[in-house]
């Protein structure tokens, strides 16, 4: 149930229990009681366009080594959602987004994670590839590398981009994804926001 082995106050083994006053399990020192809290995790990402094409970046390192993917990863402390999302912009691409815009929220209840894509353009089409990427390229709907992708998510932004491609300045999608890498979508998609 908990990943944690060990108290990191005190060192001591932890168990997973219900703690007093609570109603799920979780990670419980025996030496010191601390409660070690588990929660999903916010990842953040970036759908850029130019000229109606957007950026796509191949992955240089696992999981999914070598697939096609947005530039998103997990937040980091001390950041806002859009900062997080213009930041995996730079990294992986060496992007510069302009007018982002929250575009989707998914629920992976499977890992634990919750992604915030947002939608912008590229600034100037200027794209190159960083430390964990293998390569860039601004692709057509046409030239899409759909079997190629990466992750459920990626496939579903996509997806839901290019379905939506007039709307996508007034909704918010929203959705549930259930499915595993390479496995056929499995998504609950909810009433869009506006």
């Amino acid at each position: 149930m908990t990943s944690q082995s060990y108290c990191s106050c005190c060192g001591e083994k932890v168990e997973t229990k219900v703690p007093e006053g609570d109603n799920r399990p979780r990670a419980v020192c025996a030496g010191c009681n601390t409660i070690h809290y588990e929660n999903p995790k916010n990842v953040v990402g970036c759908l850029l366009e130019w000229h109606g094409k957007v950026l796509l970046c191949k992955r240089d390192i696992e999981p999914r080594k070598g697939y096609w993917t947005l530039p998103a990863g997990f937040m980091e402390n001390q950041e806002t959602t859009l900062e997080g999302a213009a930041r995996e912009a730079r990294e992986e691409a060496c992007a510069e987004c302009d007018n982002l815009r929250l575009f989707a929220v998914y629920n992976l209840p499977r890992i634990s994670q919750v992604y915030l894509m947002f939608f912008g353009r590229l600034r100037d089409g200027i794209a190159d590839a960083g430390d964990e990427t293998q390569e860039v390229g601004l692709f057509s709907q046409k030239d899409i590398p759909w079997s190629e992708l990466a992750f459920p998510v990626v496939t579903e932004t996509l997806t839901r981009y290019f379905e939506r491609r007039e709307d996508r300045f007034r909704e918010v999608h929203y959705a549930d994804i259930f499915s595993r890498p390479g496995a056929p979508l499995d998504i609950v998609r909810h009433p869009e926001q506006v």
